[in-house]
């Protein structure tokens, strides 16, 4: 496949034109693709672990979530000339997708996460620039059983704050980091958050506002994503498709 073909669908699927995000996402095309594509990489984040590994196994490209301008700008030098010269000398591109990703309906953090709860989804909020970017679903069981749920599908543990034994009949499922949805969990009368990671303040923000909160790690929450674009790419476009894993346990 040409470069080019790949990345218009990927813009078209992801809607990437119609979803804000942080000025530092660039979503899209981030590194130009020198090479027709017949094998892709996927991982969570673009970094030097990840693009050596793309690398390794030939990937023409490497899709990920986290691009690679989150950061200040600074000199292509030292650790940051070393992340990105694999691409230059191969012609690997590299494509990145965060809020349009964890958005969609069909591949997106949030929704791949409700599925693999078996919770059934209502609604959508936690709300980016006027773009619900997180889903909200109903639940028969307590938070201990989601809990138990969350664990079996990430893999890893998930740390609760709160009571499980309280209901979990209305869920709000936000991946990666989303303390600052605590306050808008409580105002929607959400029994339970989801997300991946908080600082330590917002601890006392849940506890006050009197909202259960499951934290199952910023990476974890967001391979999932991921993994369901490179199995959409490999079904529908017929190309070899691999998923780098690199773990921070954050």
């Amino acid at each position: 496949m040409e470069p080019d073909a790949l990345v218009h669908y990927l813009d078209e699927y992801l809607d990437t034109a119609n979803v804000p995000d942080y000025p530092g996402a660039l979503n899209g095309l981030q590194v130009e693709c020198r090479r027709d594509i017949t094998t892709v990489a996927l991982a969570v984040d673009a970094c030097r672990y990840t693009i050596e590994q793309a690398v390794r196994i030939e990937a023409d490209i490497l899709i990920v979530h986290h691009g690679l301008f989150w950061s200040p700008i600074v000199p292509l030098v030292g650790a940051s000339y070393r992340r990105i010269e694999p691409l230059m000398r191969t012609g690997m591109g590299l494509y990145s997708s965060h809020l349009p990703l964890d958005v969609h309906p069909e591949v997106g953090n949030n929704s791949v996460l409700c599925r693999r709860l078996n919770v059934e989804p209502d609604g959508r909020w936690a709300s980016f620039e006027g773009t619900p970017i997180g889903v909200t679903a109903r639940s028969p069981v307590s938070v201990g059983e989601i809990q138990r749920r969350l664990e079996d599908a990430l893999g890893m543990p998930a740390r609760l704050v709160g009571d499980r034994e309280a209901s979990a009949s209305r869920i709000g499922i936000v991946t990666g980091g989303g303390s600052g949805h605590i306050r808008e969990a409580s105002d929607l009368g959400l029994d339970l958050m989801i997300t991946g990671e908080v600082p330590h303040h917002a601890f006392f923000i849940a506890e006050e506002h009197g909202v259960n909160m499951l934290l199952a790690g910023h990476y974890a929450t967001e391979t999932l994503g991921i993994q369901a674009l490179g199995g959409h790419i490999a079904n529908h476009m017929g190309l070899r498709t691999f998923f780098i894993d690199h773990p921070t346990g954050l």
